[in-house]
């Protein structure tokens, strides 16, 4: 696959590349990435063709839009899409000198999150993240993380639920009429709050981390029918589900964040096993795999150097025979329904 081929996104008159680049990474979740390398990855993706980079403030609480910013500064601003979100706001606190960060980032800028998904809270999430990214537009928008793992009280979740119906939507149309962003959506890695979505709002995109990759299709049962009935469109994240289909299933590989079970390992290691069969390594498979679905835009794996960029570009553009598709829906491996890519008609 070409990581720079265009593909449109949904209804909105974007165009994203097949491969973008998610920086996630560059807020320092799992391990440390210096300012130089954060800005060697943004550079790697762009000297491969890659014009799509989403980022978010929740990213090293704001680390990750800084960098993105800076790595993109010299960089022609309408050759780029750029994409972030909305739902926390950052204040100082209460007592800067005993702060510790209760989110996880190890990088974490030193500030205390709150939630907002309030007009407000979306029209000053939206300015910060100007301030931030050192840009004036943003192109896409996706409301954050409105989920039972953020928010497992039930009355916290439906309060921030009813903010963004009664108020936060109208902050999102009136920056799309307007034309300060190009589109809006969701981003999410649960079945339940992407149901609730399609239940409750209409948005041009989802961003869906880790739930339409080689190990999990269950969302081709209801939520992704449902997309195409009314035409929209999706951005794929954590295609390999945390870890385990770039590395394969060795010990200690990550799922969804958390060490792969044995059931998970075992089913990895039949896919890869499938895989090695066709000569085809198992983490260009992961990549590939999403984008035969016709709603999928782009999918945006991160990185933490240059390196890993350039090796998730090697991946993304190894030769993956049709039969390979076969082979595992034959197995058992893949839905019966899912559409996958194909080779004779890519670029």
């Amino acid at each position: 696959m070409d990581p720079a081929e265009l593909r449109p996104l949904a209804h909105t008159g974007l165009e994203l590349t097949a491969l973008g680049l998610g920086t996630a990474p560059l807020g320092e979740l799992f391990e440390r990435v210096t300012d130089v390398e954060s800005t060697a990855v943004v550079d790697a993706a762009w000297d491969a063709g890659v014009r799509y980079v989403d980022t978010s403030p929740f990213y090293g609480h704001g680390k990750s839009e800084i960098r993105v910013g800076r790595a993109l500064d010299n960089r022609p601003r309408s050759d780029v899409v750029v994409s972030t979100k909305v739902g926390r706001l950052f204040r100082r606190p209460a007592d800067p000198t005993t702060y510790t960060t209760q989110s996880g980032w190890l990088g974490a800028l030193p500030l205390d999150i709150r939630f907002d998904y309030s007009y407000d809270g979306i029209m000053r999430s939206v300015e910060d993240s100007y301030l931030r990214l050192g840009m004036n537009r943003i192109d896409v928008l996706f409301i954050h993380d409105l989920d039972e793992a953020f928010h497992p009280d039930p009355e916290v979740l439906a309060e921030h639920r009813r903010d963004l119906l009664h108020t936060g939507w109208r902050a999102l149309e009136m920056l799309k009429a307007q034309g300060v962003i190009g589109g809006y959506g969701a981003g999410l890695n649960d079945r339940a709050s992407f149901r609730w979505f399609l239940d409750h709002m209409e948005v041009d995109v989802f961003l869906l981390a880790l739930r339409y990759t080689l190990l999990d299709q269950g969302v081709l049962d209801d939520e992704l029918p449902r997309c195409q009935e009314i035409g929209t469109g999706l951005v794929v994240g954590g295609v390999f589900n945390s870890g385990i289909l770039a590395t394969g299933p060795r010990p200690g590989a990550m799922y969804d964040y958390k060490p792969a079970p044995p059931d998970v390992l075992d089913r990895a290691g039949r896919i890869e096993r499938v895989c090695a069969e066709f000569g085809v390594p198992l983490a260009a498979a992961a990549l590939q795999f999403p984008l035969g679905h016709p709603l999928v835009a782009s999918v945006i794996p991160g990185a933490v150097s240059a390196s890993q960029v350039e090796r998730n570009v090697a991946a993304f553009r190894h030769r993956v025979p049709p039969d390979l598709w076969s082979a595992l829906r034959d197995a058992g491996l893949l839905h019966p329904d899912a559409p996958v890519p194909d080779e004779e008609l890519l670029p």
